[in-house]
């Protein structure tokens, strides 16, 4: 029988990842009422603006700020242009076009990306199952793009281009999720990704301000300002913390895992919010996305 001092963190840490699951589901959503008042820009800087500010506090209740190196710092920077800067650019300008469920299934597809980047960057082996699962997840993609209408595939007129620079944004997530993990094995997480935001937020703000950024602020409503709120606060603050404490107490495969959790919630809210329909060739083809990475990933006996 587990003692109750040991359940409780273990409790606490599945009860933090899937909170941070259920917010990050609801982030394309929130996201796209976002758009509907300002530019793509003006979400990104406001969004993670207020995120830092989120992960100062947490750092600071937390006693865990450290002073990085010269080049550590640098790291940090090259980290934040990568994985959010840029990775934001293309997931938001994408989903100017792009429907908020077929963005989240659409990200579910990275550790097929992670797969073909570890072979490129690191040399790392693919495995005949992991072929076929990245063959089977790209499949899936298509069918959720290309919403069953397979004859599209051969006019090359399936999807938008929105979903192609959200596609295109799980090659940046992957990059980032590589380059970072050395850093994380020395240093804590929290401080790190403050450092890691904090960058990527600071390199966002010339562009902003030369696109004319600060200006569109008076624009946003109360649902506008609502769904910036979300995105800080939730998205890009406390969910972070609560998935890195359960990344200290679970398994990487089992907080990893709950990932998959995440399209359902974004259809059921763009279902509610956005009027987003949820039709059979999005669930069939996230499925067989589920199944290539399911295959792409598992270990061998």
């Amino acid at each position: 029988m587990t003692a109750p001092s040991t359940a409780r963190p273990i409790g606490r840490a599945f009860a933090g990842a899937l909170f941070a699951v259920v917010v990050w589901g609801g982030s394309f959503v929130a996201t796209k009422v976002a758009l509907r008042q300002v530019e793509p820009m003006t979400v990104i800087w406001l969004r993670f603006g207020i995120g830092v500010a989120v992960l100062a506090l947490a750092v600071a209740r937390r006693h865990d700020f450290f002073f990085p190196s010269v080049r550590e710092l640098a790291r940090f920077v090259g980290l934040g242009a990568i994985g959010i800067t840029l990775h934001q650019l293309l997931q938001v300008i994408g989903l100017v076009t792009a429907r908020a469920s077929t963005t989240s299934w659409i990200i579910t597809a990275t550790p097929l990306t992670m797969a073909l980047v570890g072979r490129i960057v690191l040399k790392e082996r693919l495995r005949w199952r992991q072929i076929a699962g990245i063959a089977i997840g790209a499949a899936g993609v298509l069918l959720v793009v290309s919403r069953g209408d397979w004859s599209a595939l051969t006019r090359g007129s399936f999807g938008s281009i929105g979903d192609l620079l959200v596609a295109m944004s799980t090659l940046t997530w992957t990059l980032f999720s590589v380059y970072s993990r050395q850093s994380l094995q020395r240093r804590a997480a929290a401080p790190m990704i403050l450092y890691v935001v904090g960058s990527g937020w600071l390199l966002g703000t010339i562009p902003w301000v030369l696109s004319g950024g600060p200006s569109q602020i008076a624009q946003l409503t109360v649902s506008g300002w609502t769904a910036i709120a979300f995105l800080g606060v939730m998205c890009s603050g406390l969910a972070y913390v609560f998935w890195y404490d359960a990344l200290k107490v679970l398994p990487t495969a089992t907080v990893g895992s709950m990932l998959y959790l995440e399209p359902i919630v974004t259809m059921g809210v763009a279902a509610a919010v956005l009027g987003e329909s949820i039709t059979l060739w999005a669930l069939l083809g996230g499925a067989v996305i589920l199944a290539g990475v399911r295959a792409a990933t598992a270990r061998e006996a």
